[in-house]
């Protein structure tokens, strides 16, 4: 590990963050964070107690007055200077990123761009919160809305985007002036270590942000999630696990955001200019290693173009460079454990077994680390398990259709319903096909549809409220009428 890679790792906090204080574990019990290249120990964080969970929660909860009544203006400006010295520390951030997680300093630069730019856009949504004023029908009472912060809330942040899953929930939460405990995953806990004490840097009062990193997820979430204290539950991540948190959730009926699992449809129509649609789905499969909840999963490629669409796809695919991804030239870093690399792997061999013909790729690297080739399968049969689980690899199987109906049917074969992409130059077709296509999200002609401005967000079991735009903050926010006689 090079000597600026050692330093920036030792400056980051590796204790708890509760009430505003650094603090050690209780019992000191500590876990390790794994370089995903190479398979080594990078460091040891706190592996927090049920007792550190509670603690963190009682200061949430402790904090949640005062901040309720500090001056938008003043929330905001918080997220504003925070969004400032992310900026400021850009390359600290990726490089941190790229260690813990795996993806390339490329990808992680510009993961940062996106995470700050959350921090950026709640500054300004922080000073527009408002309700109404009327009149009842009959004239008889003045209606008055306004809006109050939920309250404490409980953030599960996934391993993936360390910093962007973290400030697309922490931003609306402090303009909208709640106050939250956040368990970022295991695998990647750095970044959120380093992002609090940032915001702590910023000025961000006591208790308004805990940060509890533990191994022991269930049993230390669970106690909070039935405390009665907390109001909101915000969780990223894996479908299965998802229910179960809703599951707990209705004992104290919480508000409940998830946003989960991903099936992707990537639908190529015969019309589609293909160079682009193949830049679309260079995009749209690698971004992240291809592991992505809005990632594509399934190409259905018109039959007309489908051999020509594979053929330079695999080309693509097969001219990327795998490596560590702090090395310059490297295209594609490792998967985030040996457990995610076994299960592409057995995607893949299921695909072939099953008819699948692989143009590109296919096999696990050998060696160190948790590498996995970029490929290309075609001829894929919609029974092949990777055509209904989510690959979360750099692994694209491909299928064929003849219309517009059936694409659209095979795209919807799926319980899922996160993000989708289609690539046509069809006006028509574009209004036809978004409005047949059972999804939160649908790009049209583009590989990347994630964008802080936008309201990011699945329906059927890829969950349910939005993160983002100007919806965003709706999440953080409860609604109190008061009837008013004149």
């Amino acid at each position: 590990m090079a000597t600026t890679q050692k330093s920036l790792i030792d400056s980051v906090p590796k204790d708890l963050f509760i009430g505003g204080s650094w603090r050690a574990a209780t019992g000191g019990a500590t876990l390790p964070v794994e370089d995903p290249s190479s398979g080594s120990t990078l460091t040891h964080v706190a592996d927090a107690t049920v007792a550190d969970g509670k603690a963190a929660l009682d200061a949430a909860v402790q904090a949640q007055p005062d901040w309720a009544a500090t001056p938008p203006r003043d929330r905001g400006e918080i997220l504003r200077a925070a969004f400032e010295r992310i900026t400021e520390r850009a390359e600290d951030f990726a490089t941190l990123m790229t260690l813990e997680m795996g993806k390339t300093l490329a990808e992680s630069r510009g993961e940062v761009t996106y995470g700050a730019e959350f921090f950026r856009w709640f500054s300004e949504e922080a000073v527009r919160i408002s309700g109404r004023w009327s009149t009842a029908p009959n004239g008889a009472t003045r209606l008055l809305t306004m809006k109050k912060p939920v309250g404490p809330t409980l953030m599960i942040t996934p391993w993936n985007f360390p910093l962007a899953m973290g400030t697309r929930k922490i931003g609306p939460a402090i303009a909208a002036g709640c106050t939250m405990v956040v368990k970022p995953a295991s695998q990647t806990p750095l970044t959120m270590l380093a992002l609090a004490e940032l915001l702590r840097e910023c000025g961000l009062p006591a208790g308004v942000l805990n940060v509890v990193t533990t191994t022991h997820t269930g049993d230390v979430m669970e106690p909070l999630i039935r405390d009665p204290r907390l109001r909101k539950l915000t969780f990223t991540g894996s479908t299965g696990i998802g229910r179960r948190l809703v599951e707990q959730s209705a004992e104290q009926l919480l508000r409940v955001s998830m946003e989960l699992g991903g099936n992707a449809p990537f639908i190529v129509f015969e019309d589609a200019d293909l160079d682009r649609a193949v830049d679309g789905a260079m995009l749209a499969k690698m971004r992240n290693i291809g592991e992505a909840c809005t990632a594509a999963n399934r190409f259905f490629v018109h039959e007309k173009v489908a051999a020509e669409f594979a053929k330079k796809f695999a080309a693509r695919m097969g001219g990327l460079t795998l490596g560590k991804g702090t090395k310059k030239g490297v295209d594609v870093g490792p998967l985030i454990d040996a457990k995610a690399r076994d299960g592409v792997t057995e995607l893949v061999e299921d695909a072939r077994a099953k008819g699948g013909t692989v143009l590109t790729g296919g096999s696990a690297v050998k060696g160190r680390g948790y590498f996995f080739e970029p490929t290309v399968i075609s001829d894929v049969p919609m029974t092949a398990r990777v055509m209904s689980e989510e690959i979360f690899g750099p692994v694209a199987p491909i299928t064929t259709f003849r219309t517009e109906a059936e694409a659209i049917s095979k795209a919807n074969s799926t319980e899922y319903g996160l993000a989708s992409y289609v690539f046509t130059n069809d006006l028509g077709r574009v209004i036809r096909v978004s409005e047949g296509l059972e999804y939160g999200m649908i790009g049209i002609n583009q590989g990347i549809i994630s964008n802080p401005a936008a309201p990011f967000g699945g329906v059927k079991a890829s969950g349910f409220g939005r993160e983002g735009g100007f919806e965003g903050i709706e999440e953080y926010l409860e609604t109190t009428y008061v009837g008013i006689a004149p």
